[in-house]
């Protein structure tokens, strides 16, 4: 009985998910296709989802349910694999729960066509007034959906829930993300709002919660004390691809800093939650956040950004053509394609403690990764002070996910040579467990109504209030170098220089334990 008990509580925590209709707003878009279907298929193939489940896509293309069904599960490049490896009765039974509705010319329209197919799919398949509305679709129709939805009491939690799911980007600046949050909150409670941002859904994105709050060894050493720096690469091998036109209005900070990489920044820096529910999470991230020291000065912003741009190279014999030849870029865009930025956290835990975010496409790697830099021991016993410099912490994001620890021994012989070694671990020697894929944990968690992966409305603006001094200063600002950077290559050569104290930026190689340090174009 003990043994029982205890192999009960060594378990997951696996709440039921209650039986659901998911709407899925702009439903013959890409991201419904490459991303949502598959994760909802992955979710159902792995028992995850309710008996009584309803996808309903909807949008302006004029699909029948059939033709629907052929689109985003039978004829799908994106689940071929996957369907391959299943009986036609399996598939058979997954897509019969998808439906279409084609809601005309506009979005901006009276839904009662999509409301009486609602109620008669609920009706019919029995999914209890549960509704989760996801909108895949661009942010101005927020508003417009949210205000439809209500006009037909849709949003209402008198007889099951309601949720809305919204994508990135929320908000151009801090103005319109407050604009955004206020239209979204006219027609619904914020604890019915979910911001997917799909970094957080990233299995060792969470991981890095369990790795500061569940192991003694790291957290006493987690503070200014202890830590001489922290760094964080976002890097892209592809440019801006068909993107083009969104991307030259964007630019690096806003498609990446703003959102992914400052919600990891908050992770870090956060201090202990009361517990693990998602409220307690949140309030301590948005501390973080709202502990960012802005930077409002010029000298400040000078000394503490850098932007670059990509440009033409070679790479592996095959030409690569500059951000600004790329299809929709303005040919005398400033627009950066790299942006590294250093700045600091005002509380008691990282007061004067730098941290180093960079970000940019065209790298030699696709990585993300977070750098903890312990200081140097105050006193060299056995010399070699460069060695002590490489002492990390390295939390693998993506790809070859893992954590690796960096620091010195001794070289067996005589005297007392000290050599670099490495201990690390990899997620993918978890063989027994299936590790979800980003969208797949994001929308178990939404149906199950855990925010803890998602943003909320004070998050987004503590990261937007940050990020805004930056862009103004340069796009206001004759000033403003944007560095040029070979295609390949870890950007602009001045680079190293944003980082005090000659370490310089760790540049990963495909591998969490290589360090190439440069790179051969």
């Amino acid at each position: 009985m003990a043994n029982q008990e205890e192999k009960k509580q060594s378990q997951p925590r696996n709440q039921k998910t209650k039986n659901l209709m998911l709407v899925i707003f702009g439903a013959s878009g890409d991201l419904t296709a490459r991303k949502l279907m598959p994760a909802i298929f992955n979710l159902y193939k792995e028992d995850h989802l309710p008996e009584n489940l309803v996808v309903l896509g909807a949008s302006r293309s004029d699909y029948s349910d059939e033709q629907f069904r052929n689109h985003v599960v039978n004829n799908s490049e994106f689940l071929k694999d996957d369907l391959d490896k299943q009986d036609k009765k399996f598939i058979k039974d997954f897509a019969d729960k998808i439906f279409y509705e084609d809601i005309g010319d506009s979005y901006d329209t009276d839904y009662k066509g999509l409301h009486k197919r609602i109620m008669d799919l609920n009706k019919e398949h029995g999914t209890e007034n549960n509704f989760i509305f996801y909108l895949s679709t661009p942010p101005s129709l927020y508003e417009t959906i949210s205000k439809h939805l209500h006009d037909l009491k849709l949003t209402s939690e008198n007889d099951g829930f309601k949720r809305i799911v919204v994508e990135k980007p929320f908000g151009y600046s801090l103005k319109t993300a407050q604009e955004l949050n206020a239209g979204l909150q006219k027609y619904f409670k914020e604890k019915q709002i979910y911001r997917i941002d799909h970094y957080l859904g990233k299995e060792t994105v969470q991981n890095l919660l369990v790795t500061r709050f569940s192991n003694a060894i790291f957290e006493p050493l987690w503070n200014r004390n202890y830590i001489h720096h922290i760094e964080i690469t976002n890097a892209e091998t592809v440019g801006v691809e068909k993107r083009g036109g969104y991307y030259d209005k964007s630019g690096a900070l806003r498609d990446m800093f703003q959102s992914h990489l400052l919600q990891i920044v908050s992770i870090i820096a956060m201090e202990p939650p009361i517990n693990n529910t998602a409220e307690e999470i949140r309030n301590e991230k948005v501390k973080a956040l709202k502990s960012l020291r802005i930077m409002n000065d010029e000298k400040t912003l000078y000394n503490n950004t850098m932007r670059g741009q990509y440009m033409t190279s070679t790479i592996n014999g095959k030409k690569v053509q500059g951000y600004r030849q790329e299809e929709g870029v303005n040919p005398e865009s400033r627009t950066e394609t790299y942006a590294a930025i250093k700045f600091f956290v005002d509380n008691w835990r990282w007061k004067d403690t730098p941290f180093y975010v960079r970000t940019a496409k065209r790298m030699p790697t696709k990585v993300t990764e977070v750098v903890i830099h312990f200081k140097t021991p105050p006193h060299a016993v056995f010399g070699g002070s460069d060695l002590n410099k490489d002492n990390k912490l390295v939390i693998r994001i993506q790809p070859d996910e893992g954590i690796l620890i960096k620091f010195g021994v001794k070289v067996p012989g005589q005297g007392f040579k000290v050599e670099r070694a490495n201990m690390d671990f990899y997620y993918a020697s978890l063989t027994d467990n299936k590790i979800m894929d980003a969208y797949e944990r994001l929308l178990l968690d939404v149906m199950q109504g855990d925010a803890t992966l998602y943003a909320r409305a004070d998050e987004v603006e503590a990261a937007w209030a940050f990020v805004d001094p930056i862009l103004n200063y340069w796009e206001n600002n004759d000033r403003v170098n944007t560095y040029g950077y070979s295609a390949g290559t870890w950007g602009p050569r001045n680079s190293d220089d944003l980082i005090e104290d000659s370490y310089g930026w760790r540049n990963p190689g495909p591998h969490l334990t290589d360090e190439s340090g440069f790179c051969i174009i």
